[in-house]
């Protein structure tokens, strides 16, 4: 039957329906499509942020709420992963600050735990690497601290703690310990060594008592023969030996203080070294000469022996002449009588070796290594022989001046041996 112009007509209007509905089923399936691929990406970025990379992706959100959705909650994960760097930077360099601290520093969190340990608490304490999280009651053997760190977990007063350690009772430590209120209860030590500081104040009273001992002797004997003077001032020979005792003893006080002045020189490294050939056979041979009276009076010989290849040495003649000067001095003193000093100088390795050898009773081998220290006697129950006490001190200081080393020994055939080893030059 032929087609009417109605029915072409409503052939017409349902095929473009058709097509229309058919474009409009096409654009939602592949808006479907982008829909899923864009919900891929972003659960794609989410799981890498869930595993720690927070490195900025660069998908296409989209204009509509799933992309401002999106893009917020990816700009807050920047924002997070900033702070974190952040927080890991300051951290790292509170980890360095306290690695690098002398002080002991403890944290304890309101459980008892501990949660951090730098290696100088670590090293005081004698704590193990996994006492971390461990409860500081079990890791703490010391219980003053443990008394103090359990007072300000349950917020009570603390005070300073001075103590030894337990398993080095010869170290003395200052500890503090303080509650911590800001973040949860807790408590934070610090522990400061105070060893060196008591020894050197230990040091420090020594001295002065030394100081005091070797002043008031020859003040006493001033003072007395003074006072004898005045009582009795016309006997002529009594005064001329009193006169004489009184100027003895004041060079005695003399010494005492330029020594104790040329020590504080040493010490503070104010001294210069003036380099310049010396002859150490007229050097040696001179201090013999001066002691040879003193020798004698004690039936005492000096011998002297120089190397011809240690003839000349490249040093500060002055400060070698007191080197030497001072442990002769220091031999005749301690020699008992009837006894040999020998000094001998040889070039051994390379190195000018200077030895000064005794026939006394050498050294007990628990002195030997104080007998530098200022004042120090090897028998505490006698009185000092001669000098004043400060020869060896000072000659260990000239010795390092000069860059060199002094040691002592006890000779097999008894008697005390000190070599001093110098540099043949001021380059060697």
């Amino acid at each position: 039957m032929p087609l009417t112009t109605t029915s072409l007509l409503l052939i017409g209007v349902s095929a473009g329906v058709a097509l229309a509905l058919a474009a409009l089923a096409l654009r939602r399936s592949a808006q479907a499509a982008s829909e899923h691929q864009r919900v891929a990406a972003i659960l794609a970025v989410a799981r890498r942020y869930a595993l720690g990379d927070l490195s900025r992706p660069a998908p296409d959100y989209g204009d509509d709420d799933l992309g401002r959705v999106a893009r917020g909650m990816d700009q807050a994960v920047q924002e997070l992963g900033r702070r974190v760097d952040s927080l890991a930077r300051d951290r790292a360099r509170m980890e360095a600050i306290l690695s690098s601290m002398i002080e002991g520093v403890l944290v304890v969190d309101e459980q008892g735990h501990l949660q951090l340990v730098n290696d100088a608490a670590r090293r005081i304490l004698k704590l193990e690497q996994g006492a971390i999280d461990h409860p500081y009651v079990e890791a703490i053997r010391h219980p003053g601290i443990v008394e103090h760190i359990g007072r300000a977990l349950a917020g009570g007063e603390t005070s300073t703690l001075e103590l030894s350690v337990t398993r080095d009772t010869t170290r003395t430590l200052v500890a503090q310990v303080a509650p911590v209120v800001t973040a949860g209860r807790g408590a934070v030590l610090v522990m400061h060594d105070i060893t060196e500081l008591r020894k050197a104040d230990l040091i420090r009273r020594d001295f002065v008592a030394n100081v005091s001992h070797e002043l008031r002797t020859p003040l006493t004997a001033i003072k007395g023969y003074a006072e004898a003077l005045l009582d009795d001032p016309e006997d002529a020979d009594a005064r001329e030996r009193f006169l004489e005792i009184i100027h003895r003893q004041a060079e005695r006080m003399e010494r005492l203080v330029k020594d104790l002045l040329r020590l504080a020189r040493l010490e503070a490294g104010q001294e210069i070294v003036e380099v310049a050939p010396c002859d150490i056979t007229a050097i040696v041979r001179g201090i013999a000469a001066d002691f040879e009276p003193t020798a004698a009076a004690k039936q005492q010989t000096i011998a002297c022996t120089v190397s011809p290849e240690a003839a000349t040495l490249q040093t500060d003649a002055a400060k070698l002449h007191d080197i030497i000067r001072n442990l002769v001095e220091n031999a005749v003193n301690y020699t008992p009588a009837g006894g040999a000093i020998n000094v001998s100088a040889v070039v051994v390795g390379g190195r000018f070796q200077l030895s000064v050898a005794d026939t006394g009773h050498g050294i007990a081998p628990d002195d030997l290594g104080r007998v530098f220290e200022r004042f120090y006697r090897v028998d505490k129950s006698r009185a000092r022989p001669g000098g004043t006490g400060l020869g060896l001190s000072i000659v260990k200081h000239l010795v390092q001046v000069l860059e060199g080393e002094v040691v002592v020994e006890n000779q097999a055939a008894g008697g005390a041996l000190f070599t001093v080893s110098l540099p043949l030059g001021p380059d060697e």
